[in-house]
């Protein structure tokens, strides 16, 4: 006989149905228990606080993100504000003059050889008239990390505009502008930046960089110069010191070009103290120094960029001469003593610094030594050794050691 009782099957189905009811209906009891607990009234003073918290904690969140954007804010003004004040100045418009900068010649400072024209001046804040007192053609190769220096003495002949005079009379006649078409036509070249600063402006540059390094050939005494007795070796310059002994010239044999030396001396000094010595959290306060105390048409992008590119510099290294010249009882022109040059020796040497190679210049007056002289070179000789002709270059030296090994 057949049974009544329902398929095995068919009570599984029916028990998965009831399952599935149950479950979905504890569920749904879970859940209106939860939100019963949640929002019964013994819980709202607990639901209220953590709701403030919440609000306060977006608040406190969104007012620390506004104070550091106003910070922020605030800063890239701030630097935007000492960026614009410090080229203001470094490109003073009264100096680096429309004039000026159609005079110069375009260039990549951290790709090229370029020509810069440096000048010292004995100019006084607010002065409006004040003479070049120290002139020198710089090239710079800041691929090859090389810098020539070429003094000019600044009672150089030149014929400017029709008329003869010093060169340093170019500036007082034409400002900056003047200057770089002299030296243009003078040493057949096209100068790309000029810069100049005042001796008081060179010696708190020195002050900035912490002094200079340097070997001083020659002693100085000279009232004139600077209120600073320098005694002759190695030693540690302060501003005042260095500012002196860049402008001694009256107790040496050979004047004006005992003072260019120690000139180029300082300016290998100085690069040195930049280039290879200076520490790198000095460099804000060295800008800005610089600034008050430097013009030029260089930005401050390109004296960072040309200041990484020569770093590491062989500063010793750097060629050094002057123009093949003299000055004497013939040189004088209606009553005032000139220095002549020596036009054919001064284009050879121009050609070889053109080419960045050794430009085998005079060191004192005269029309070519013949010889090498770095940086190096010049601290290791007196003037007498200059003005007598007996100082001994790189090449001297070469030749006595290849003497020496036969």
């Amino acid at each position: 006989m057949w049974s009544a009782s329902p398929s095995p099957i068919l009570l599984t189905t029916r028990q998965v149905l009831l399952m599935r009811k149950k479950s979905v209906q504890q569920m749904r009891a879970a859940a209106d228990e939860s939100s019963s607990r949640v929002y019964s009234r013994t819980n709202v003073a607990r639901y209220s606080e953590r709701a403030r918290q919440r609000q306060r904690g977006k608040r406190i969140r969104r007012t620390i993100l506004l104070t550091l954007m106003g910070v922020l804010i605030a800063g890239v003004t701030a630097c935007g504000l000492w960026f614009g004040k410090i080229v203001s100045k470094l490109n003073n418009g009264e100096i680096i003059t429309s004039g000026l900068l159609s005079s110069l010649t375009d260039s990549d400072v951290t790709r090229d050889p370029f020509y810069m024209l440096l000048l010292g001046t004995d100019g006084r804040p607010g002065d409006t008239a004040y003479r070049a007192d120290s002139i020198i053609l710089a090239r710079v190769d800041p691929k090859a990390k090389q810098v020539t220096l070429i003094s000019i003495p600044r009672d150089t002949k030149v014929e400017y505009k029709g008329s003869t005079m010093k060169i340093n009379a170019t500036h007082a006649y034409d400002g900056a502008e003047g200057m770089v078409n002299a030296v243009n036509e003078l040493c057949d070249v096209e100068i790309a930046h000029y810069a100049e600063i005042s001796f008081d402006g060179m010696k708190t540059l020195v002050d900035a960089v912490g002094g200079i390094d340097i070997n001083a050939t020659d002693g100085v005494d000279d009232p004139e110069a600077g209120p600073v007795k320098i005694e002759p070796g190695q030693q540690h310059m302060d501003g005042e010191t260095a500012l002196t002994y860049c402008r001694a010239r009256h107790q040496y044999a050979d004047g004006d070009y005992t003072r260019m030396r120690h000139q180029r001396q300082v300016i290998g000094a100085l690069a040195n103290a930049v280039l290879n010595n200076m520490d790198i959290t000095r460099l804000p306060g060295v800008i800005e120094s610089l600034s008050d105390m430097v013009v030029t048409d260089l930005g401050v992008q390109d004296i960072v960029s040309l200041a990484n590119a020569m770093r590491g510099m062989d500063t010793d290294s750097m060629w050094s001469a002057n123009l093949p010249s003299w000055a004497g009882e013939d040189t004088y022109i209606d009553g005032q003593s000139y220095v002549f040059v020596y036009e054919d020796k001064l284009k050879e040497m121009m050609e070889r610094v053109d080419a960045g190679e050794d430009p085998q210049g005079p060191q004192s007056m005269g029309s070519s030594s013949g010889e090498s002289s770095t940086i190096a070179d010049l601290a290791n000789n007196d003037s007498r050794s200059f003005s007598n002709g007996t100082d001994k270059g790189t090449s001297s030296s070469s030749e006595e050691e290849t003497s020496s090994e036969d």
